[in-house]
């Protein structure tokens, strides 16, 4: 919905939008990723999945994962702009500009995926094929392996500390420099009105780093956790995004409220 209304409503054609828009495009890729096989399931019982599937869906996953998170860092970069350096806003994030991060997300999000399912490619499984999750996800299925998997692990920690890391670290910087700025703010109103406009990021920035943190550490140090854990984990990782974004947007930013509220009203009459 976010996403159709960005597009349609010529008033939300902005910077800000354009991110949020990037973010309604990672979510609903990150849940079109696990349709196909959750419809499989419903629908005709399927339990099994190929490997080339299971390989594809990785993929799409983590691909839009990484995905996320880079535009999550673009929309702190976004905020800090316009706090810190509000009279230079229009000139930095221009529409050329945007477009250029979009597409670096775009190549960023990928490009390391390829590799990194070209090592799992090359392991031998020989033990059981029963996944922990409801999806593909690489550390899951690299532990199913029964050959040597430490080039794989190294390879992609390195990957998430340079993707999904680095981002996180960046944002936080982003916003220790925001806030330094906002408190030099004389005006109260200047200032909550300044915080106001970080609330619905920094929400988006929880919910999505809180549960990947959470998976990370049970595949880490979980191994006698109960396979009912690592999935209701699993599935709140990939899930709770995609469904809270949208509501965190559409009731704290009013521009958004203000258009989802016409685009309903025209639909009736």
């Amino acid at each position: 919905m976010i996403l159709f209304v960005i597009i349609t409503q010529s008033s939300l054609h902005e910077p800000m939008y354009y991110f949020l828009s990037m973010l309604s495009f990672t979510d609903l890729g990150l849940c079109l990723s696990t349709l196909v096989t959750m419809l499989g399931i419903f629908w005709f019982n399927a339990r099994e999945i190929s490997f080339d599937a299971c390989i594809g869906q990785m993929f799409f996953i983590h691909g839009f994962t990484f995905m996320e998170s880079s535009v999550l860092l673009a929309m702190a970069f976004d905020r800090f702009i316009a706090i810190c350096n509000a009279l230079r806003y229009a000139t930095i994030l221009t529409n050329s500009r945007i477009i250029k991060v979009g597409f670096a997300i775009v190549i960023r999000g990928t490009t390391a995926l390829v590799p990194l399912l070209l090592l799992l490619k090359r392991l031998s499984f020989c033990r059981s094929h029963i996944l922990h999750h409801s999806y593909c996800f690489h550390p899951d299925v690299m532990k199913l392996s029964c050959t040597d998997t430490k080039i794989n692990s190294a390879f992609g920690l390195a990957i998430v500390i340079s993707t999904a890391g680095l981002d996180s670290v960046l944002i936080l910087l982003s916003y220790v420099l925001i806030i330094h700025s906002v408190l030099s703010i004389a005006s109260p109103e200047e200032r909550k009105k300044a915080f106001g406009t970080c609330v619905s990021h920094i929400s988006a920035v929880a919910i999505f780093y809180i549960p990947m943190i959470s998976l990370s550490l049970v595949h880490r140090f979980g191994k006698h956790a109960s396979p009912l854990v690592h999935t209701l984990i699993a599935n709140v990782y990939l899930l709770i995004p995609p469904v809270m974004n949208p509501i965190i947007y559409s009731v704290k930013t009013k521009q958004i409220r203000k258009a989802v509220i016409k685009v309903f009203l025209s639909k009736l009459v």
